[in-house]
């Protein structure tokens, strides 16, 4: 018996968390790799097989492709509101936009789960979203500047930039790696449509609020995918 004087040792007791922990490590490692590579209307199942892990431990850990895509993606959704805090800063507003398009489609094509998430909406997935909410805001800052130098289209529509963005990402998928670079020369294109003086009237913009309803639609039908 152990004396009255001496503390009695703990009893031994399985090291859950740190399990849970582990687990959730190799989840959001795995998704990255199958994201990046099939983009996200890759299947939860196809995420956990890479990780080793049962689909039952995989959503104790992420009940929704949302939360999943909350976890993998918030660093690089922050990494992209960085760039337009950059092009903010930019003393020369028009080079500040440009540069930015130029960052934010080179993250889309470095990433085809990034390429995806840029161009839908998660609502529930609070990180990146509220990174996304605060970029646009910036944005349309920029693309103010941007028209105060005479330099960007009076016609641009801040919605307009989800358009360039859905468009990078196509060219980016049907692309693949038979022609890595080819967005370059799209986005590039495209750049050179913007800038003054314009050679045509430009059609009514779709709006935000109805690009976001697309945005809304699309990643529904990935995650049921």
């Amino acid at each position: 018996m152990t004396p009255p004087d001496q503390p009695r040792d703990e009893p031994a007791t399985p090291p859950l968390r740190s399990d849970a922990e582990r687990n959730r490590g190799r989840i959001v490692a795995a998704a990255r790799t199958v994201f990046a590579r099939d983009g996200i209307g890759a299947s939860m199942a196809s995420v956990a097989r890479e990780a080793g892990v049962g689909i039952a431990t995989m959503f104790r850990r992420f009940p929704t492709k949302a939360e999943l895509v909350d976890a993998v993606f918030a660093d690089r959704m922050a990494a992209y509101a960085d760039a337009v805090t950059v092009a903010l800063d930019d003393p020369d507003p028009w080079h500040g936009f440009v540069g930015y398009i130029e960052s934010a489609c080179a993250m889309q094509a470095a990433d085809s789960g990034f390429a995806d998430v840029l161009t839908m909406a998660f609502p529930t997935a609070k990180v990146l979203e509220k990174c996304r909410d605060d970029a646009y805001a910036d944005m349309v800052e920029l693309i103010a500047r941007a028209k105060a130098t005479g330099r960007l289209r009076e016609d641009f529509d801040p919605s307009d930039l989800v358009l360039l963005h859905m468009a990078n990402a196509g060219v980016v998928k049907a692309t693949g790696s038979a022609a890595p670079d080819a967005w370059r020369r799209v986005i590039a294109l495209l750049i050179q449509s913007l800038e003054t003086p314009a050679k045509g009237e430009l059609p009514p913009p779709a709006g935000h609020e109805a690009l976001y309803q697309a945005m809304l639609r699309e990643s529904s039908a990935e995650q049921s995918g």
